[in-house]
């Protein structure tokens, strides 16, 4: 006796497949997405666009039809302040700020999110004692610098490196690695 019911030759469980895309559905999928997860405008946009996408290779369609819907179920979004981009990218860049990120990081992050560039660079502007407070984080993370376990001498320019990879400049990240012990053990 068989056992398959439903399950592909390879053993996965078989997907069901994509119903026909209407307004409706779009406004849901919006909503149903927007429940779960914070997102600026671009970014429900390309959520939306791949479902639509999805269901038109299915369906032998042209997914062209369907842009003028996916601008509405957006636009409807945003006028209704379920999507805000600047509220996205201060809440966002004050998490990543707070898990060590530098201002660049936490600007490159949120342009690929879809923010606007000049509203990401609004956002993850910040003084130079954030960034200093940001990359103490960010070393005390990797365990670099005063953190670190091995020879503070030996692994000093690999350290710098680091800082300078998570988008950390220079002056900072020497600051950092080249600190006084005792300070940078209080943080």
């Amino acid at each position: 006796m068989a056992f398959g019911g439903g399950c592909s030759d390879r053993g996965r469980p078989e997907r069901r497949a994509p119903r026909k895309i209407t307004a409706y559905d779009l406004q849901r999928a919006a909503m149903h997405y927007l429940e779960r997860y914070a997102a600026p405008a671009a970014q429900l946009r390309r959520v939306l666009a791949r479902k639509v996408a999805l269901s038109c290779r299915h369906h032998e369609q042209d997914p062209a039809i369907f842009e003028p819907m996916l601008d509405e179920v957006v636009a409807r979004c945003v006028s209704s302040g379920l999507v805000d981009d600047q509220r996205f990218a201060q809440a966002r860049a004050a998490t990543l700020k707070r898990k060590g990120r530098s201002s660049r990081a936490v600007e490159a992050s949120l342009s690929a999110k879809g923010v606007p560039r000049e509203l990401a660079r609004e956002a993850s502007a910040g003084s130079e004692e954030d960034e200093l407070a940001a990359a103490r984080k960010a070393a005390r993370r990797k365990r670099l610098g005063p953190w670190s376990r091995g020879d503070r001498a030996a692994s000093r320019q690999k350290d710098l490196a680091a800082l300078a990879r998570a988008g950390f400049n220079m002056t900072i990240a020497r600051a950092v690695i080249d600190g006084a012990g005792d300070e940078a053990m209080q943080d």
